[in-house]
């Protein structure tokens, strides 16, 4: 090691030059070096990773079937391609139309009346002082997002069904013929208000956190300032519920054609298909129970595109509006 001196005034500096010992550490920033450091992490990753890798991107293949007369029994290699004829066989499928009008009313009613009923809801329980007021309720409405869907209908037609309560106290006043689980005309309506009984309380929670965030100077600054609670809200409370409602709507927007298989396939009996036909309940009917197995695929796979445009439009369309999106 070589050392060099240098006079600068009174005193003396020696510097040494760099030898073997200074030599900067190997580049860390490799992809072995890195998945190594960080390999418990990994480990807990696997579980969740092989899970969507084996029921959600293998079966994904399964979508060669749209393209064949396929036949179970012959397999997927032994079905003859037929092109795009399922998809030709679509169209002109008068059922389908049905399904695809049903599915788009009942989604548009479910954005428009369930998705901001947890808002509201969140909203009210934010006014509420009461603190033991507040759980109670946020107990009550969420307890039905533990009830499958058998369950629920079974309470609803206990409630307003032929022979339910509401009938019967109709049938008090004289008011007979009651039953609105069979009423078709008002069936979509009906999905949607099921829709915000059993799954209200789940989003109020995820509203409720993202208020409880929000720090209690600003109200408190903004009631010295003289702003009433409603001036509260809409300048300091739904600004800070926007990032998860612009999250949670893109969600929604992208399952816009699922609209709840099991809900509409217990209660298609009651009312007919062409108020309870679906999307999902034709994929079953023509599919599983038909045989048609390369019409149904077409028709799931035409789902499953127009869902994936409609997330990337609306995570386009929320980052143009300011907001951050999705990815």
């Amino acid at each position: 090691m070589s050392v060099s001196t240098t006079d600068a005034g009174p005193g003396t500096r020696t510097e040494r030059a760099p030898g073997p010992s200074a030599r900067p550490p190997p580049p860390t920033h490799t992809l072995r070096p890195r998945v190594w450091r960080e390999r418990w992490s990994y480990t807990f990753i696997i579980p969740g990773a092989a899970f969507f890798l084996v029921f959600m991107y293998v079966p994904m293949a399964g979508n060669v079937v749209a393209f064949q007369d396929y036949s179970p029994f012959r397999g997927i290699e032994g079905s003859p391609w037929v092109g795009l004829a399922n998809f030709n066989a679509i169209w002109t499928d008068p059922e389908i139309i049905t399904a695809l009008r049903n599915t788009l009313i009942i989604a548009f009613l479910q954005l428009a009346f369930a998705f901001p009923a947890p808002i509201a809801l969140a909203l009210l329980l934010h006014s509420l002082l009461s603190t033991k007021v507040k759980r109670l309720i946020q107990t009550i409405v969420y307890l039905p997002n533990f009830l499958s869907w058998v369950i629920v209908i079974s309470v609803w037609q206990q409630v307003v069904g032929g022979g339910g309560l509401v009938a019967g106290l109709l049938d008090n006043f004289g008011v007979t013929g009651f039953n609105l689980m069979s009423d078709a005309d008002n069936f979509k309506f009906l999905v949607v208000a099921q829709n915000i009984w059993k799954d209200a309380g789940w989003g109020t929670i995820i509203f409720f956190a993202a208020i409880a965030g929000i720090p209690s100077e600003r109200y408190e600054a903004a009631a010295i300032d003289g702003a009433s609670g409603w001036q509260r809200t809409w300048h300091i409370t739904l600004p800070a519920l926007v990032p998860v409602a612009t999250l949670l709507l893109i969600l929604n927007i992208g399952s816009i054609l699922t609209v709840g298989f099991e809900q509409l396939l217990l209660q298609q009996p009651m009312v007919g298909a062409d108020a309870a036909q679906v999307l999902d309940t034709f994929v079953y009917f023509r599919g599983v129970l038909g045989g048609q197995w390369g019409i149904a695929t077409a028709a799931g796979l035409l789902k499953g595109i127009i869902g994936t445009i409609l997330v990337l439009s609306a995570n386009k369309l929320a980052k143009k509006m300011g907001g951050e999106g999705i990815f």
